[in-house]
C-alpha cells in the first residue's frame, strides 16, 4: 500500500511504536488548556522567569491558553481520572508559542511529553530509556549524553546531547525526576511515588530525522515538498 502520511505523522508513528515497546500508553488533552493545568500544576506560577520563554496565546478571559507544551496533559490525566502507579503515559499533541518563525522556529509545533511513575525509578532507568530511543532513530552507534538541564517540574533535571559527524554535540531533549510538587498535584504521595518525565519537540527530530532543512516546510502545504516522502 502506497504511504501518503505526512513526514510528521510518519515520524510520530516511529517515535510512538518505541514507547508503546516499552510499555507505555497514549493519552492525550485539549489545545486550550487551562493555565493552572498549563503552568501553575507544573511548579510555574504567575512570576516565574520560564513563562516569558514561552510567551503565549491567551484567550479573552485570560485564565485559558493555547498550550505551550503537552506536560501539562500529565497532571491533567492523572488527576482527572485518578489514576494509580505504576504508569506509563506518553502524549502526543500540538502546542502553540508566539514566536517569530525563521529556519528553526514556529509559532505551531508537535511536542511529545513522556511521564513513568513507580517506587524505585531513578535516572538510570530513564537515561537508558533515552539512550535507546536516540539509538533507534539515528544509530547504534550514536553517542549521548547527559549534562544538568533546569525545568521548573522536575528535580533534578538533565539535558540530553548527541555527537554529530562534526564532532559536535546537539541538544535533543529535557528530561528529569519529576518534581514532588507536581506528583502532589497529581495527588500522588511524592514520598511513595517517583517519576521520570521527558519532553521534546517532534518537529525538530523529524528535520533531521528526515534531513528537512527549514521548519516551515512542514506547515507549506506545498506538494512538491510532501511528495518526497511517499513511497
Amino acid at each position: 500500500m502506497k504511504n501518503n502520511l505526512h513526514p510528521l505523522t510518519q515520524f510520530m508513528r516511529v517515535t510512538l511504536q518505541y514507547f508503546l515497546e516499552y510499555g507505555f500508553k497514549i493519552a492525550e488533552g485539549p489545545e486550550v488548556e487551562t493555565e493552572w493545568y498549563n503552568f501553575d500544576a507544573l511548579n510555574v506560577p504567575a512570576d516565574h522567569p520560564s513563562r516569558d520563554v514561552q510567551d503565549t496565546f491567551w484567550l479573552k478571559d485570560k485564565k485559558r491558553v493555547l498550550r505551550t507544551h503537552t506536560t501539562g496533559t500529565d497532571v491533567r490525566v492523572i488527576r482527572e481520572n485518578k489514576l494509580s502507579p505504576p504508569l506509563r503515559l506518553i502524549i502526543p499533541g500540538r502546542c502553540f508559542r508566539n514566536e517569530a518563525t525563521d529556519q528553526t522556529h514556529e509559532h505551531t509545533f508537535y511536542h511529545l511529553d513522556g511521564i513513568a511513575i513507580d517506587k524505585e525509578l531513578n535516572l538510570g532507568h530513564l537515561i537508558g530509556l533515552l539512550d535507546g530511543y536516540m539509538k533507534k532513530l539515528f544509530s547504534q552507534n550514536i553517542i549521548t549524553r547527559v549534562r544538568p538541564g533546569y525545568f521548573p517540574f522536575v528535580e533534578p533535571g538533565m539535558e540530553m546531547d548527541i555527537k554529530m559527524p562534526s564532532g559536535k554535540w546537539q541538544e535533543m531533549l529535557g528530561a528529569g525526576m519529576g518534581h514532588p510538587k507536581v506528583l502532589e498535584n497529581m495527588g500522588l504521595d511524592s514520598q511513595k511515588w517517583q517519576a521520570i518525565m521527558f519532553g521534546m519537540g517532534i518537529d525538530r527530530y523529524m528535520m533531521r530525522y528526515f534531513g528537512v532543512d527549514d521548519i516551515r516546510l512542514s506547515y507549506s502545504g506545498d506538494l512538491r515538498f510532501l511528495k518526497q516522502f511517499y513511497n
